[in-house]
């Protein structure tokens, strides 16, 4: 017994040893840090000196609707929040308003109207996080000089941010509503509780694959319908978590080098590679708050800074974030990458962004219009192709835009769209993919709308300065035009074409033109490789923030923009309908003229079974094969593969050097290829064998599997 007992006596010993220290000074300092962060934005003193004269004597403000507490209302927000200006000027000695009673008193008035009304949104979010949020805001601001008995009033409102919340779910809120927990714990003093709930926190970075969260591509899905959420509750999850970060780095609840890691990880291969130059939304991730007003405006530098302070892993990458965002460096990455569990593909040079949007039985094909948001997102995933040089091609253009013609979608043009309950649906597609290298990609769609009696073969194939358009098999049983829209962005300068007649600018208006073999606006230029039917507006169109976004605060004024439209009309029940053009960015009228008399792509096919096309440049050829087919390269090479899949071949005159290939149906475990000469492979999951007889190499290649299923291999 007592040899029992003394092994214990040892175990303990060393658990006590091994646990993380967390003393009261850790404690305190990781307050300090939080109340001078909070501190940190601009003090407003005439914003401030107007709340002061404008109070009521029952707290209350005029202009606040108090009534409304639905979704669309809860003009409440305006109310907390100016309780939060307030308390910063009061304590902020460079404010005119550093420690002024009548400030003081005027904060109490207000916080006493609150918890003796205590609001309840219909929107459970400003219920546990956004009120919590900013009273417990307000008492770490506040410290010790509110009354007690507002403190311990305010309390209840500010519980229901708790863990067990019916919003902490494993995703983007569960560790912002842990997040506010922690801020109260410190302010209440609860150092016990606070232990416990920094733990949870941490423990929030992880893969959820399948389920809500972080997803093993580095995309974020924030609810089960599987929705890319990547910059928006995507963003406010990697926020919460690298300001924790930086509030404990150095203390004994500091987080792990592991799971600090894999935030970074993250948040550069996830949400930068989303983001256009790694600093403004790329318009093809928005949801719902595309119909917000400011949804464009640049990223700051704040998440980077603080994963920075956590840490050096990836310094020079955060770095150079940093740079861009601040404009004290040129974006110069450049990158190809499809997120597969979310069905996005991304690609950058350093003169342009753009991506492609789809959805598949796997995926659904847009978030619900939630508050009233959105409420024209019906075909934002339908193949949607954004094309950002500058970043500022669509700031603000949502209230003026034409939501039936969204580039790179063909879309049936109905004459009003369906009702905003009508947005989100199930895929109808299994074959939605894309094939990567990590710099080069091309991206299939067999498109099925599930709005409209419409399919279509659709694919991308990306290079270096230019990608190519694809469509083929488009048809429609509706009697109404079917239009593949090519762009629709603000309008910035001249529009210039080139045809039959020549090369011209287009005055303002809307057009029709024949014959067309290029078209340049705004450092842009679309080549079509046979001359075409465009049609194109370039004028103002009208439209106001009420007609896409219901909330109170939206403006219903009627405003106007400039507008630069392109699309094709493939006409009124169409039957195998096609369209190919080329998009090069970054050119001026006077290149694009040169540039078409000597493309650098090819199209090797358009039809249902297969689209193809390369960069002979480049030596890089990019294959979709809806069914078992072949394809002819440049140079006599012959590609065949016996099932579908997307492949790229790299080059080097006849000679094949690398091969990449992904399964967009994810049902296959092996993709088989037929590839003429003699080609040998060095990789796992590869076999070949060269067929002298027939002077051909038949490849098998082990596709991913589990969590990986979707993704690219690539061998040499």
């Amino acid at each position: 017994m007592k040899l029992v007992a003394r092994y214990i006596s040892i175990f303990l010993v060393l658990w006590l040893y091994t646990m993380p220290v967390f003393s009261q000074s850790d404690f305190d300092t990781i307050k300090k840090r939080i109340v001078a962060e909070l501190m940190k934005p601009r003090v407003d003193d005439a914003q401030v000196s107007d709340l002061v004269n404008t109070i009521r004597a029952d707290g209350t403000w005029p202009g606040i609707n108090y009534e409304d507490v639905s979704n669309t209302g809860f003009e409440h927000r305006i109310h907390s929040a100016n309780m939060v200006s307030m308390a910063r000027a009061y304590k902020n000695k460079n404010s005119v308003w550093y420690k002024k009673k009548n400030l003081k008193t005027a904060v109490e008035k207000a916080l006493s109207y609150w918890v003796a009304n205590d609001f309840i949104c219909e929107n459970w979010w400003h219920n546990q996080i956004g009120t919590p949020d900013n009273l417990v805001t307000l008492m770490l601001i506040m410290g010790d000089e509110l009354p007690a008995a507002l403190v311990e009033k305010a309390q209840p409102i500010i519980g229901r941010a708790h863990l067990n919340a019916s919003g902490a779910r494993p995703s983007g809120d569960r560790i912002k509503i842990g997040g506010i927990l922690a801020k109260n714990l410190l302010f209440t003093g609860n150092k016990t509780g606070f232990d416990e709930v920094i733990r949870v926190i941490e423990g929030e970075i992880k893969f959820t694959t399948g389920e809500r969260g972080m997803q093993h591509d580095y995309s974020f899905h924030h609810r089960e319908d599987r929705v890319n959420n990547t910059l928006s509750y995507g963003v406010g999850y990697a926020d919460a978590f690298a300001e924790w970060a930086a509030y404990v780095a150095g203390t004994g609840y500091a987080f792990s080098a592991d799971k600090i890691n894999h935030l970074i990880d993250y948040y550069l291969d996830g949400i930068c590679k989303q983001l256009v130059y790694g600093k403004i939304n790329d318009p093809g991730t928005k949801n719902r708050d595309i119909s917000r007003p400011g949804s464009f405006n640049p990223y700051s530098t704040a998440a980077p800074e603080r994963l920075l302070s956590a840490s050096d892993y990836r310094k020079s990458e955060l770095q150079e974030i940093i740079r861009i965002r601040r404009g004290d460096a040129e974006h110069s990455l450049s990158f190809g990458k499809f997120f597969w569990q979310t069905e996005h593909y991304s690609h950058q040079r350093p003169g342009y962004f753009t991506s492609v949007r789809m959805y598949s039985t796997r995926n659904r094909n847009m978030e619900e219009p939630y508050n009233s948001e959105g409420l024209k997102n019906h075909h934002r995933g339908d193949g949607t192709n954004y094309l950002s040089v500058s970043g500022k091609e669509y700031n603000n253009i949502a209230p003026v835009y034409d939501w039936q013609k969204i580039p790179g979608t063909t879309i049936l043009q109905k004459e009003e769209m369906p009702a905003a309950n009508q947005i989100q649906k199930d895929g109808l597609t299994e074959f939605v993919g894309a094939v990567t290298d990590g710099m080069y990609g091309a991206v299939a769609f067999d498109f099925k709308s599930p709005h409209d009696p419409l399919a279509a073969k659709k694919a991308w194939f990306f290079f270096d300065r230019e990608y190519v358009c694809l469509g083929s098999g488009i048809a429609s049983r509706g009697n109404l035009p079917v239009v593949t829209s090519l762009n629709q962005c603000l309008l910035a300068g001249d529009v210039t074409v080139s045809g039959s007649g020549g090369k011209r600018r287009i005055d303002r208006g809307e057009h029709t033109i024949r014959n067309v073999q290029w078209i340049h606006h705004d450092h842009t230029g679309y080549l079509f490789p046979e001359s075409a039917e465009a049609n194109l507006l370039n004028n103002s169109q009208t439209g106001s923030w009420y007609s896409i976004n219901r909330q109170t605060s939206s403006s219903r004024e009627e405003i106007s923009m400039d507008v630069f439209k392109l699309w094709l009309n493939h006409g009124n029940r169409v039957q195998n309908g096609t369209y190919a053009y080329v998009v090069v960015p970054g050119i001026s009228a006077e290149e694009m003229d040169s540039y078409s008399r000597n493309p650098a792509t090819v199209i090797l096919s358009n039809t249902p079974s297969i689209q193809a096309a390369g960069h002979p440049g480049l030596g890089i050829y990019q294959m979709v094969f809806y069914t078992s087919s072949a394809v002819e390269l440049p140079g006599g090479l012959r590609v065949e593969s016996d099932m579908p899949g997307a492949v790229m071949i790299k080059t080097d005159g006849r000679a094949v050097k690398e091969i990449s290939v992904a399964d967009p149906t994810r049902k296959m475990g092996k993709m088989h290829l037929t590839i003429s000469g003699k080609v040998e492979l060095n990789g796992e999951g590869v076999t070949f064998a060269y067929d002298d007889k027939k002077n051909q190499t038949n490849i098998s290649i082990t596709l991913p599997k589990a969590v990986f299923t979707g993704s690219s291999v690539t061998v040499k």
